[in-house]
């Protein structure tokens, strides 16, 4: 998920776009994103997401850990290429061959994953990329379409690019001036074409909540899907809701260029729970569900009646996102990095009609690092530290609005020491701030702000923390206060 849209309301329709699709057409969707200092093991996630009927799964690699495990499992998988990878795709017809045949065929033909979609790069037209992507992604495109027909999964697999929201504009403020942006327009025409051409959907990412954050201005309500919103009046079509307009504005851009019929894909859909003051359980609950009531009946939008293919944003939070877009990038999933559900939300696919959590989850000890009691606030080593823990762990929860917005001074500290000790797998060393902390047994937690516990690490995968490199990274941490 990234930031996206220069809307003005009521064109403002930058929003996220959640999962799924009617229960009896394709069924839900949902993002998996493996930024996370403890990642469950993959084999977990698979029977997280068949134990909630989510037959749709959106990848942002091709982590091989993670497509085995998917082998078998009849989910619908859309494999990503990551951006740093687009270029050495678009330069070579050989490498795009030889990342097919790593990535598609050979999961498809050994390991039985139902690979539908191939992810060719992740929003690279953000604004805030500048334009680092502009020039290869429409050839890394090119080249993997290549690479599949030669492999004979064309039929089979279709390629598509989720884009940000803000690739298309709307010159009079509403849905029907929709078009894309100027400084892009001939690239975008050039993908569409190409898109249509080889049977392929447009992706698109759709994210309400990035108005409110970056509009304080915006109209609340219009994000939501409950009706109680100020509808907007576009020539006679009416729009109650962020989603439909957004929506109908890219349908409104493609019909303007000639490509009306073409495939719709909501790649990214959701709200967060943490990390903001709209950014909480309530809000994502009431986001989450209207928009899971607002597809079932198979309605569509205005302009584009019918089912919608979506995919919610996200599965499980990730704790090692960057947080440069906000300290909500870490909590957008309807899963807890354990894999314990945040909120009760139906999504039409299991009997309870609630969401079932993660099974065999396997935890640390029982204990917590926090300030010593004893301790000063204005010790000098106080700020260096939390700094410090904060920098290589996750404070994000802290601060105006989160859940741990209630915290003192000394249950801030703490809560900073723990989120360093846990991510370090509760090593001795990763709790001896200079004088200043101390282990417990007895939960530090109070009110809405959970102290938590890390589940044990699973080293299965490629580029985890392996412990040789957390002692380095403690022998450093213990250097900086020498």
């Amino acid at each position: 998920m990234m930031m996206m849209g220069n809307f003005s309301v009521p064109v403002a329709f930058n929003l996220v776009f959640l999962c799924s699709l009617v229960c009896v057409v394709r069924g839900i969707g949902a993002n998996w994103g493996t930024q996370a200092s403890h990642p469950l093991p993959p084999k977990t996630v698979v029977n997280l997401l068949r134990n909630n009927g989510i037959q749709k799964v959106k990848l942002f690699d091709a982590d091989y850990g993670t497509l085995r495990a998917l082998g078998g499992s009849n989910i619908e998988v859309m494999v990503g290429i990551p951006n740093d990878k687009l270029a050495s795709l678009a330069g070579s017809m050989k490498a795009a061959e030889k990342w097919v045949s790593s990535n598609v065929s050979k999961h498809i033909s050994s390991n039985h994953v139902n690979i539908r979609y191939v992810a060719v790069g992740n929003e690279p037209f953000l604004q805030t990329y500048n334009e680092s992507f502009l020039n290869t992604t429409f050839p890394a495109l090119q080249n993997v379409q290549s690479a599949l027909i030669k492999a004979g999964l064309s039929n089979q697999v279709k390629v598509t690019v989720p884009l940000n929201a803000d690739v298309y504009e709307s010159s009079s403020g509403y849905p029907s001036g929709g078009d894309f942006r100027t400084d892009i327009h001939d690239l975008m025409l050039a993908i569409v074409k190409f898109l249509s051409d080889y049977g392929a959907p447009f992706t698109v990412n759709i994210y309400p909540f990035i108005s409110l954050y970056t509009d304080s201005n915006f109209p609340v309500e219009y994000a939501f899907f409950d009706g109680n919103a100020q509808p907007v009046n576009d020539g006679g079509t009416i729009y109650y809701n962020m989603f439909d307009a957004n929506h109908d504005t890219l349908v409104y851009a493609l019909q303007r260029n000639g490509y009306g019929n073409l495939p719709i894909i909501i790649g990214e859909i959701g709200w967060p729970t943490d990390g903001d003051r709209n950014a909480n359980s309530e809000y994502a609950r009431r986001f989450n569900q209207g928009f899971m009531s607002h597809i079932s009946g198979g309605k569509g939008t205005p302009m584009r009646p019918g089912p919608i293919d979506a995919y919610l944003f996200s599965l499980i939070d990730e704790d090692a996102k960057s947080i440069d877009p906000g300290n909500f990038e870490r909590h957008w999933g309807i899963f807890t990095f354990d894999g314990r559900a945040k909120y009760v939300l139906n999504l039409g696919m299991t009997n309870s009609g609630a969401l079932i959590p993660a099974r065999g989850v396997h935890y640390l000890e029982k204990k917590w690092c926090i300030m010593k009691p004893s301790a000063r606030l204005d010790d000098p080593q106080v700020a260096p530290s939390v700094s410090y823990a904060c920098g290589l762990a996750d404070c994000s929860e802290l601060g105006y609005g989160t859940s741990c917005a209630d915290l003192d001074a000394q249950g801030n500290i703490s809560y900073a020491f723990n989120s360093y000790y846990q991510r370090n797998n509760q090593v001795d060393a990763a709790c001896k701030f200079p004088n200043i902390s101390m282990v417990t047994k007895k939960d530090p937690s109070m009110g809405s702000c959970t102290f938590q516990i890390m589940i044990q690490p699973y080293y299965g995968g490629a580029g985890r923390r392996k412990p040789i490199a957390l002692v380095l990274g403690f022998l450093l941490f213990a250097l900086t206060f020498l």
